[in-house]
């Protein structure tokens, strides 16, 4: 609001001017935040209607569907760390299996594996679902191929397949769990740190970072690590049978070559997707089921973080005088 002059600035003769500076400096600047909001929403509007607009046209719809019967390999990619979120999650590692197993030309199923491991609660609900997919589906055989690696929860999967393929030089194995992670509390005597915690359950601060180890804490992770280290061997026995040959360095978390796993029973042969889908399967055309991200749906999470950007931007331009 522009104030009224008062009699000393009267008695300035460029009272005038300057009052007219000001109010033309003031108009500018509103004129200048409209304009900055009505872009905006401009780009708002226009950023919203191409996302309903490839939504509905399906573009980067990544729904595998073959409905002409036509026989064939179906291939599923399982890479990464294992994950609920990622490409590598049991939702759509299992969704992308389901439609596979449910095709009518569908021959047989590679899984082809490229993964360090990672959850292994993800990795067991995968290969529960292999089970269950096998067991519906009898005359529907499924091969995981090895390429880079497949290891820990990767393995965990695999070894719910009738066979397991790799290269020489594949790295297999590491059947063992881990729970990692830092201790500070020499770090904080040095700098003076006091670290205050409290709990309700005196076993809340378990394998805190920041508190002295407690012998008990650490036992108590120990057997819990055993037994899922015992569940991984179990499935692990369960899925290979009598093709191990079991030693005591097996399930120690150690990984071996590709065709040192051979030897191990591990696995079952050399080979890679084409030469398992024309010489194992006999269907040489291969059809990818693979559930990835759809160009909408990354579009939408680059569009959330963009919008929230570009808010906070206009409100630290904006101020309330």
């Amino acid at each position: 609001m522009l104030e009224t002059p008062s009699n000393a600035s009267k008695n300035d003769p460029n009272w005038e001017r300057k009052v007219i500076e000001k109010l033309a400096m003031e108009t500018l600047t509103e004129q200048r935040r409209k304009r900055r909001w009505g872009i905006f929403f401009k780009l708002l509007g226009f950023a919203y209607f191409t996302l309903v607009l490839l939504m509905l046209i399906g573009w980067g719809n990544t729904g595998n569907k073959f409905s002409d019967g036509k026989k064939h390999t179906a291939l599923v990619e399982l890479s990464g760390v294992i994950k609920s979120e990622g490409e590598a999650s049991s939702d759509k590692i299992n969704q992308a299996l389901q439609a596979a197993f449910d095709d009518k030309g569908t021959q047989g199923v590679i899984l082809r594996i490229n993964s360090p491991g990672g959850s292994p609660v993800q990795s067991g609900i995968i290969n529960d679902e292999i089970v269950r997919l096998r067991a519906k589906h009898p005359n529907i055989p499924l091969y995981v191929v090895v390429e880079d690696v497949c290891a820990s929860g990767g393995y965990y999967v695999a070894a719910a397949a009738d066979k397991i393929f790799v290269d020489k030089a594949s790295i297999v194995g590491s059947i063992g769990v881990l729970m990692d992670g830092f201790g500070f509390t020499g770090t904080m005597d040095k700098l003076g740190i006091e670290r205050r915690l409290l709990t309700a359950g005196q076993n809340k601060g378990l394998l805190d970072p920041f508190s002295p180890q407690d012998p008990n804490h650490k036992q108590f992770a120990q057997v819990m690590l055993d037994e899922i280290h015992q569940q991984f061997i179990d499935v692990v026995r369960k899925g290979r049978g009598n093709r191990l040959k079991e030693t005591p360095e097996l399930f120690s978390g150690l990984m071996w070559t590709g065709s040192k796993s051979i030897e191990l029973g591990l696995a079952d042969g050399y080979g890679n997707v084409e030469s398992v889908a024309r010489d194992v399967i006999k269907a040489e055309e291969i059809r990818d089921y693979t559930m990835k991200t759809s160009f909408s749906d990354r579009f939408a999470k680059q569009l959330g973080v963009q919008v929230t950007d570009g808010l906070m931007s206009m409100f630290s331009k904006v101020s309330i005088k």
